[in-house]
């Protein structure tokens, strides 16, 4: 899930909010004809947080009885496959689950990170480092060396610091890697380390605004065997300080598993309506390893899944074909949408019309977050595939029409929607907020509490049902119905101009919740 920086809100209905310096607004979507907007009212009626939270209690109780989670590759992930698959078919969708293989990962025991000379100091986890994601197992003891490192920072993300094999020339057999952020993936830095005999790597933040805070990385497979860790800017510049000054000893401990194991997404498929039109409409359906997930995301698989139930009572015929999809691995790197975007042919992508996404819908501390499609409010993140501006609008449009406000947040690639963007397929939607702080700013639009988390259960074992915002769930509810009805009766594509829609972008520095580099 992404963190999400407020840059503008939208509009209410008698007055403009905004922060000093906002940018323009997203793109006016065209206005819906009186037959849409009608089914769209009708949808949004019968779409109530009772029922999603029907599913949600649901999906809680599969959790409880399966070992408190539904992660993919799972007991409780397989019997979250069976109830929404069970739920769509006798709602009278064309039901495929859509199995696949996929790295499978866990610390099996709490990590610890300590230093023991020139003096001693025990980090926290989470709180000062984080285990990444497909580290290697082990009980570490060495000297901290630091490898071409640049501190203080450039101005910009530029460091290169054990991205070449040559960064570990005469690299102390058994010694700690630091290692720092910067151009090139984690995967490649550890793997430098590892094979110059590094008994551990520390990968600490860069250092700029924005990439100061505790890593929490992924290293894209189970190819390490060493413990990787990562931590803070402040952290590892004291490391440097220290190593710099005389010899600097750590020990790093972990104890993970990874395997191969299955694992499917499940898709259903409206019986009416154009093909070469269709909308994806998506949220992922497993859980952390580490709790339930009933917010992350039970939250925007059950508001998909009451949607598609009340769906055919609001609109029996939708002009363009609807596929729900609920997509599995999205916690170990967005594997299943991708999986589902590769798995298509070229001619099969330009059939989807749009990609609608929802990941966190109900956040306690929430802020009404749709993504930037139009690239106005970070333009150092860039613009989705023409078409995602026009989904934003739908958005926007839709809390200003109730006189709610919403703020963008970037379409960096952290959820699902990340493969589609890729593969220049027009995408949007919503997010309630992770485990970013909420502004003083934005507690004045959107009430709550500045200076906590939007979600303080994020990842955890208290993401339950109890969790749970129903004033967010109502409204994001709402909005996705809303969007769902309007793409659905849309009598044009969102583009006509398939060289646009095809355009890649840069490769993303985010695989879901993890950052790759």
């Amino acid at each position: 899930m992404q963190r999400a920086t407020l840059a503008t809100v939208g509009c209410a209905l008698t007055a403009t909010l905004a922060l000093p310096g906002a940018a323009l607004a997203a793109p006016k979507a065209a206005t819906p004809d009186k037959a849409t907007a009608k089914a769209s009212a009708k949808l949004q009626d019968a779409v109530t947080p009772t029922g999603i939270t029907r599913h949600l209690r649901e999906l809680q109780s599969i959790a409880e009885r399966n070992g408190g989670n539904r992660a993919s590759g799972t007991v409780g992930y397989d019997r979250s496959v069976a109830y929404v698959s069970e739920r769509l078919k006798a709602a009278g969708y064309a039901v495929t689950v859509q199995p696949f293989s996929f790295p499978y990962f866990q610390e099996t025991a709490p990590a610890s990170f300590a230093r023991t000379a020139p003096d001693a100091r025990t980090y926290v986890p989470e709180t000062d480092f984080a285990t990444m994601e497909y580290s290697g197992s082990g009980d570490v003891t060495g000297t901290v060396v630091p490898v071409d490192v640049t501190v203080p920072p450039a101005p910009t993300p530029s460091s290169t610091s054990g991205c070449e094999a040559a960064d570990f020339a005469g690299f102390p057999q058994g010694a700690v890697a630091l290692v720092q952020r910067g151009t090139c993936d984690f995967a490649t830095k550890a793997k430098n380390a590892q094979a110059a005999g590094a008994g551990a790597v520390v990968i600490f933040n860069e250092g700029q605004e924005g990439r100061q805070e505790v890593l929490t990385g992924t290293l894209g497979g189970p190819d390490l065997t060493v413990p990787v860790i990562g931590t803070s800017y402040a952290d590892g510049k004291e490391l440097v300080d220290l190593a710099a000054a005389g010899t600097t000893t750590v020990r790093i401990t972990t104890q993970t598993l990874s395997e191969t194991r299955m694992t499917a997404n499940v898709l259903a498929d409206s019986r009416t309506g154009r093909t070469d039109r269709t909308v994806v409409v998506g949220a992922h359906l497993d859980s952390v390893v580490d709790g339930p997930g009933i917010n992350d995301n039970g939250s925007g698989t059950a508001q998909d899944l009451e949607i598609a139930e009340e769906l055919p009572k609001a609109l029996k015929k939708p002009r363009n074909a609807l596929r729900f999809a609920f997509w599995g691995a999205e916690e170990s790197g967005l594997l299943g949408s991708t999986h589902y975007v590769e798995s298509l042919t070229q001619e099969q992508r330009d059939q989807i019309m749009a990609n609608l996404n929802f990941d966190m819908t109900a956040s306690q501390n929430y802020v009404r977050f749709v993504y930037d499609g139009d690239g106005s409010d970070n333009p150092d993140i860039g613009a989705g595939p023409v078409g995602s501006d026009l989904i934003e609008g739908i958005f926007t449009e839709h809390f200003a029409s109730k006189g709610l406000a919403s703020a963008p947040t970037a379409f960096d690639g952290r959820s699902d929607y990340g493969p589609f963007i890729a593969a220049g397929i027009p995408a949007g939607g919503l997010f309630a907020g992770a485990e970013g702080v909420k502004t003083a700013e934005e507690a004045t639009l959107f009430g709550g509490t500045a200076g906590e988390p939007y979600d303080a259960c994020y990842h955890t074992s208290c993401d339950t049902l109890g969790a749970i915002n129903q004033q967010a769930l109502s409204e994001f509810a709402d909005a996705a119905a809303h969007a769902t009805v309007t793409l659905a009766q849309r009598r044009a594509p969102l583009t006509d101009n398939e060289a646009l829609k095809r355009g890649r972008r840069a490769a993303p520095e985010f695989a879901g919740p993890h950052a790759v580099r």
